[in-house]
């Protein structure tokens, strides 16, 4: 499995793509999807999203993210939220926690981790395939 994460709109899904060969078709929205899609899923992006909800219902996030590491996605997408103001309602910061933590779980899982910025990929863990 290959993390990828970066900022907001760099291209993470154009390199996850390029990166694994998966298309568009193969890759799910966490915005949009159910958990129960995500665990069938070869690829996932906005990761973030998708733990928000998950936060949002009452469920445990990260329990879900082990559960994730060990079903068939081949690559997951996020943003980096872990940058930038403290959100000031308390909820948005457990929220933001519960990513970085999440993206922690999942990073010690993969074999490879990468950072896309301006579409640039820098590969933090692991060797490009």
């Amino acid at each position: 499995m290959i993390m990828i994460t970066g900022g907001s709109f760099q291209n993470k899904t154009a390199y996850a793509m390029k990166a694994t060969g998966l298309t568009e078709s193969d890759i799910i929205d966490g915005a949009e999807c159910t958990a129960k899609d995500a665990l069938e899923a070869k690829g996932i992006r906005n990761y973030h999203t998708l733990v928000k909800r998950i936060f949002m219902s009452g469920e445990d996030p990260l329990a879900f993210t082990e559960k994730l590491c060990n079903a068939s996605a081949e690559a997951i997408i996020m943003d980096e939220t872990g940058c930038g103001i403290v959100p000031i309602d308390k909820n948005d910061r457990l929220i933001r926690e519960a990513v970085g933590r999440c993206g922690c779980i999942i990073a010690q899982n993969c074999h490879t981790v990468v950072r896309v910025c301006c579409g640039i990929p820098t590969i933090i863990k692991g060797a490009e395939k």
